[in-house]
């Protein structure tokens, strides 16, 4: 579900940042985790520092 929101919203950084920690928020660890690797195979050109800066030190 996250996968595609974020792929909806993707358009603009500011609501591509917000859905991206709502879902963050919500998820278990491993689920975060797995969405942090899919978000920066997906948009690495677009959107890699935003996601770097949700993330953070999340490992």
């Amino acid at each position: 579900m996250y996968k595609k929101v974020l792929r909806g919203v993707s358009f603009d950084q500011r609501l591509f940042k917000k859905e991206l920690l709502k879902a963050r928020r919500w998820m278990a660890k491993d689920d975060a985790l797995l969405l942090k690797t899919w978000c920066l195979a997906t948009f690495t050109g677009a959107h890699k520092d935003l996601i770097m800066e949700v993330f953070g030190t999340f490992n």
